[in-house]
């Protein structure tokens, strides 16, 4: 094998163990990383397949999997892109070039919008109207109907449009990222040289324009049975809708900290402007004249053109899953307050000086919680100073923003990374970080060439006994409203020794800390992958050796190398992994102990638990932020945390032994990539058990933690 350790590209299609199976030293098998990711999209549209599943459910996951591809095309698509054009000669782990690659992906991709349309036409729109929910054409209108768009087109939308012509007088112009538009062919009677032009819908209005008897009608069918007037005179020889999807990274040098808020602010400009087109999306049929005028200007081949039977842009049906229709959605769970919280008199720093406390989201409330030890460390006296990461936060109302903000107006000491390189929130944390600098929050804008992703908090608190240091450390970002959908895990603490550890990670984040040894936590880039493939190989020594992980991603190659060596010593390990997995499971001679599944259902499965260690000699438990890829291990600053109490870590087996036990909603992978269904038995639902628990819990008012 090459020593980059990437494998030859000949032979990578498939792994052929050796006779004997014992599996040859140098190399090691992987999948692709972009049509594993292709497959979780697929799991998804499953979800929207399902007919057990309440309609309105069903349209969410239609709505998930169109941004899953949205983002696919945004992010993983331009890079490969990117290397094809500056003749990247270097393979991918699993052997194929990024051309092989992009081949690769493009039947995967028609295969999926193909579902997507089965479903939407054949299955959700006669459920929908059946349930009363009419997402008519046109055609269906009444002239009552008729009467009512057309005066909205006139009175509100009409006024916002602008047509853009396109001659040698004005040039083709430019085609704003997933904004949908209207492709026309227009001439003037009589002419038949038909010149191109175009409209951009307006995003101020929902896509789905509610009429009388929730009937919906398209808005762009609206824009389009007028379109006369934003032509009059001229003659519409073809009117058809189209979305382009661009490149979303931002080209940024990061010459420094304190540039970097400059530097972004100006790559947000350039991105705006400049990102290549990946994705030219057209509603069926499109004149073949439209096509090829947007694929020349747009710079794009036919292997870029993506064409749609039904609706563009599935995404935005979260507008139709907002209705307030609760009979055809999940019933709303109420998260539950953990017990050692909801007896608590003392506050939450004298229950975590008793021990520390495990909270599972969205299954216990984030707001009795998280936002609760940050609200009472901004109220307490006592506390001197609040050290926090901001990666991803909710809306303008955002809680913690505000509970931040009342800390540094009381006088506290308030330190707030702000992850400016966050993509698709950079706009929103430039902004947080202003609104905290004009309140004394000292904020600080990531990591030259790093990004801080870790979940943590810090809280310094002034004690009789002395100072004292509380700490949250997290698998999820600081925002409540995904923490009502994002499965995921914090553990409250006042350990001395990981509260130490932060202390270290905030001075590295903040300053000019080379720190590379930690007390407790793992932390990337100076030390998490190497304590994982040592505690991996670690493993291996023991006849009953043991490794459970759950993360969103696996595709670290030096990792997957581990846990096939593990596996060649008969180390039993189980990995759920909810996206992309680079890992062949259940190769003879190579990875024979290794299961690989994935849960795909109501919330977001999102924590991050790993598990080292049989039941006989004791399991050692970790959670932190770290996905198991490469970026994440090298290019980001990470922070994974031991469950030490024994109270704690029975909570984790128990969640983990749920989602091994789950033949509901688990997938599993076999050694080709493909993924089935786990056949169902017991009929367990591993986010219904974990509610059901939750509550008991609450009931009986006793809680491990």
């Amino acid at each position: 094998m090459p020593s980059n350790g990437v494998p030859p590209t000949t032979s990578m299609t498939a792994f052929e163990p050796t006779e004997d199976h014992e599996v040859a030293p140098a190399w090691f098998p992987f999948l692709n990383r972009e049509l594993s990711w292709l497959e979780f999209v697929s799991r998804v549209i499953a979800r929207a397949e399902d007919p057990s599943l309440p309609v309105l459910e069903r349209v969410k996951f239609l709505a998930i999997s169109s941004q899953n591809l949205d983002h696919f095309f945004q992010v993983r698509v331009p890079g490969l892109k990117a290397q094809v054009a500056a003749r990247v000669a270097i393979a991918a782990p699993d052997g194929h070039t990024a051309e092989e690659q992009l081949r690769a992906i493009r039947p995967r991709v028609l295969e999926l919008i193909a579902r997507q349309d089965s479903v939407f036409a054949k299955d959700l729109l006669p459920t929908l109207d059946q349930s009363g929910i009419h997402i008519c054409t046109w055609d269906d209108l009444s002239e009552a109907d008729r009467r009512v768009a057309h005066e909205l087109f006139e009175e509100r939308i009409f006024p916002v449009l602008t047509p853009l012509s396109v001659d040698p007088a004005h040039p083709f112009p430019y085609i704003s990222n997933l904004s949908l538009n209207l492709a026309l062919l227009v001439c003037e009677p009589g002419n038949s040289a038909p010149r191109f032009a175009r409209v951009k819908l307006p995003t101020l209005f929902p896509r789905l324009i509610p009429l009388a008897d929730q009937r919906l009608l398209p808005v762009e069918q609206i824009v389009e049975h007028h379109i006369e007037r934003l032509f009059p005179g001229m003659q519409i020889v073809a009117c058809v809708p189209f979305r382009v999807t661009r490149d979303a990274e931002l080209a940024i040098e990061e010459g420094g900290p304190e540039d970097l808020l400059i530097e972004i602010e100006s790559g947000l400009r350039r991105r705006y402007r400049k990102n290549a087109v990946a994705r030219l999306e057209l509603l069926a049929p499109t004149p073949e004249r439209i096509q090829a005028m947007l694929t020349e200007e747009l710079e794009l081949g036919a292997d870029d053109v993506y064409l749609t039977s039904t609706l563009l842009d599935f995404g935005s049906l979260w507008g139709l899953y907002r209705l307030d229709r609760p009979d055809l959605k999940e019933p709303a769970i109420l998260p539950c307050v953990p017990p050692r919280l909801v007896r608590s008199r003392e506050g939450i720093f004298a229950e975590l000086r008793k021990g520390d406390i495990l909270c599972h989201h969205p299954y216990e409330s984030f707001n009795a919680s998280v936002e609760a030890f940050m609200a009472e460390a901004a109220e307490d006296p006592s506390v001197l100073a609040i050290k926090h990461t901001l990666y991803r936060t909710s809306g303008p109302e955002s809680p913690i923003v505000r509970t931040l903000i009342q800390a540094a107006e009381s006088g506290k000491q308030v330190v707030t990374l702000v992850e400016l390189k966050a993509r698709f929130d950079e706009e929103a944390n430039i902004e947080w970080a202003r609104v905290l600098e004009e309140a004394g929050v000292h904020v600080v804008y990531g990591v030259v060439g790093l990004k801080a992703h870790g979940k943590i908090t810090l809280v310094v608190r002034n004690e009789p006994q002395g100072i004292r240091r509380y700490a949250h450390v997290g698998t999820g970002n600081y925002n409540p409203q995904t923490a009502e959908t994002y499965e995921d895990v914090g553990l409250l603490t006042c350990s001395p020794g990981i509260c130490a550890d932060l202390a270290d990670v905030f001075n590295f984040l903040t300053g000019y800390s080379r720190q590379r040894c930690f007390r407790k936590l793992l932390v990337a880039p100076m030390t998490l992958r190497q304590r994982l493939i040592e505690m991996i190989d670690h493993e291996a020594q023991y006849a009953d050796g043991r490794i459970v992980f759950k993360a969103n991603s696996l595709s670290d190659p030096e990792l997957i190398q581990a846990l096939y060596r593990a596996s060649q010593r008969d180390v039993q390990i189980d990995l759920i992994i909810r996206g992309v997995c680079c890992l062949r499971p259940g190769v003879p001679g190579v990875s024979d102990n290794i299961r690989v599944r994935s849960i795909v259902g109501r919330f977001l499965e999102h924590s991050r638990i790993f598990r080292f260690g049989s039941e006989a000699r004791g399991a050692r438990y970790f959670i932190g932020s770290a996905d198991l890829m490469a970026r994440n291990l090298d290019s980001r600053v990470e922070v994974v945390a031991p469950v030490d109490d024994s109270r704690l870590a029975a909570r984790l087996r128990e969640i983990l032994e749920a989602n091994l036990a789950d033949d509901r909603l688990a997938w599993e992978l076999e050694p080709e990539g493909d993924w089935r269904r786990v056949p169902t038995v017991r009929g367990l639902d591993v986010q219904q058990h974990l509610i059901d628990l939750a509550r008991r819990r609450s009931d009986l008012g006793s809680d491990p933690s």
